[in-house]
């Protein structure tokens, strides 16, 4: 005989519910296994935090996207995305999301650089496959979004490192990658005002403010160019192009 269905009413007045707040914390499950769990209005969320979130395996590999690169490359020209492995893609997008937030949340950098990685090769694979542009634009409007945490969260871990300097590197590099997208998307004029943009450039400048941090070789550059000092601004490219020599 079947048990009973169990209520959660205890579970959920234990951990009561803020709106406007993100609420996350990590426990361990059976056998000692680390979990994610998320309180929503309703409900709770419990996540895996290794492989894919709900932890159930895909037709052998961890992760659907895993399972899309193996037949892709087994049926050839003949792949395609038909309306149950998109509906399959939109679950991953969904469960790497919440733990991304997740990570986010609990300042788990490294994770969350990877969560956000997977979710930006997944879009990469469903927008070269998408059966039609409209598919394929649902998620590619979250691309600058997923970027932004990326680029913050890599830019954190640097900082984790004691070493600034690489974290507004970082920044700066997150930055033309998403000035590319835009570029793509024929947006570039929104670029300045967009509101990710303007975090990440909020957040170099408070990391340059904060550790003192002299100004890059390029932006001295563009500092004597626009000062006309141009004998220094060639010495500043020398200089650029030693260091990428050396790279």
């Amino acid at each position: 005989m079947s048990k009973s269905p169990q209520h959660l009413d205890r579970l959920l007045a234990s951990w009561a519910f803020t709106p406007g707040q993100v609420q996350v914390r990590q426990i361990q499950g059976k056998e000692g296994r680390d979990l994610l769990q998320m309180r929503v209005e309703m409900g709770i969320l419990q996540m895996e935090t290794k492989g894919r979130p709900d932890g159930v395996m895909q037709e052998g590999f961890e992760t659907y996207y895993d399972y899309l690169v193996s037949l892709a490359f087994e049926e050839g020209q003949d792949f395609h995305l038909d309306d149950v492995r998109c509906t399959q893609i939109d679950r991953e997008f969904y469960q790497y999301y919440h733990r991304r937030i997740c990570w986010l949340t609990l300042k788990k950098y490294a994770e969350a650089v990877k969560d956000a990685q997977h979710t930006l090769s997944l879009m990469d694979f469903s927008t070269s496959y998408a059966p039609d542009p409209e598919w394929s634009l649902r998620h590619e409007q979250y691309r600058p979004f997923v970027m932004f945490h990326k680029i913050q969260a890599s830019a954190l871990l640097d900082l984790e490192g004691n070493d600034s300097e690489s974290a507004v590197e970082t920044i700066d590099k997150g930055l033309h990658s998403l000035a590319e997208v835009f570029e793509k998307h024929d947006a570039t004029e929104h670029f300045d005002e967009d509101g990710f943009v303007l975090k990440l450039r909020e957040m170099r400048d408070s990391i340059i403010e904060h550790y003192q941090l002299s100004p890059s070789l390029a932006e001295q550059l563009a500092e004597a160019i626009a000062a006309e000092q141009y004998e220094l601004a060639a010495e500043l490219r020398d200089r650029m192009g030693h260091q990428g020599g050396g790279n």
